[in-house]
């Protein structure tokens, strides 16, 4: 590991499994000290024996500003900053047009959407100058996707807050940033699916997928790293594509 974030201090909200989790991981690794939301007690005491390194977890629901207030007193007692913030938690269902309720609608925009505005809305206080702050999008803010419009929807929505909030943000030399997932092999994914399904659902992205493959959880923390460090100091309101090529020929 290059010790890349030594010294800083990180939060990543939907950081038990999948993605989020390998963030989580990856940023300890790499020397951060991290804080992990999750909505389950027993979910975020599995994830942080799964991190070497310095992390904490805070039980929180990131659509809940509650939680978040919780989560941030907690940051700021301990820490007092945030350097790195990764507005992370995340979901969708699938539902065809005609078959789309209400419920699924503000499920997903409340987590998605909502959920982000809060989650970066209420760590501005904390958040230093020149901090970096990523945002969980996804190729359906591109692509599209049948059955999954919602998500869709939704995720282009977080694309297009990394481009507002950058000028909103400029004064303090803040950078926001969408990082943008491919078919990625997580629990989160599979879960879209019943059991007897997923291997199916797999077979139909790598399809999708120029380099023949779907992508492990630590290649897009990898993505992530970047985002987060001093590499990418002149990137900023930018959507980087972590998808194999799938959005992009």
């Amino acid at each position: 590991m290059s010790h890349a974030l030594d010294q800083k201090v990180a939060v990543v909200t939907g950081g038990t499994s999948g993605i989020g989790l390998a963030i989580a991981r990856r940023f300890a690794a790499e020397g951060a000290s991290v804080y992990v939301t999750g909505r389950r007690p027993q979910t975020l005491e599995d994830a942080l024996a799964q991190i070497d390194g310095d992390a904490t977890g805070i039980q929180a629901d990131a659509s809940d500003a509650a939680d978040l207030a919780r989560l941030f007193d907690a940051v700021r007692e301990r820490s007092g900053r945030i350097d790195i913030l990764v507005a992370n938690a995340g979901g969708g269902s699938f539902a065809p047009l005609g078959q789309i309720t209400e419920q699924q609608y503000q499920d997903t925009f409340d987590t998605n959407v909502k959920g982000t505005l809060l989650t970066v809305q209420g760590a501005l206080p904390l958040l230093v100058d020149g901090a970096s702050v990523i945002l969980m999008s996804s190729t359906t803010s591109t692509l599209g996707g049948a059955a999954f419009s919602i998500y869709a929807a939704s995720k282009a929505a977080v694309r297009n807050f990394a481009r507002s909030w950058a000028l909103d943000l400029k004064d303090r030399a803040i950078r926001v940033n969408a990082l943008s997932p491919g078919p990625t092999e997580t629990p989160g994914l599979l879960g879209l699916v019943p059991e007897d399904q997923q291997q199916g659902l797999l077979d139909a992205l790598t399809g999708e997928v120029p380099l023949g493959r779907v992508a492990d959880a630590a290649e897009i923390a990898a993505a992530a790293l970047f985002l987060a460090s001093d590499e990418s100091s002149f990137v900023n309101g930018s959507e980087l594509f972590a998808d194999g090529g799938q959005a992009q020929v």
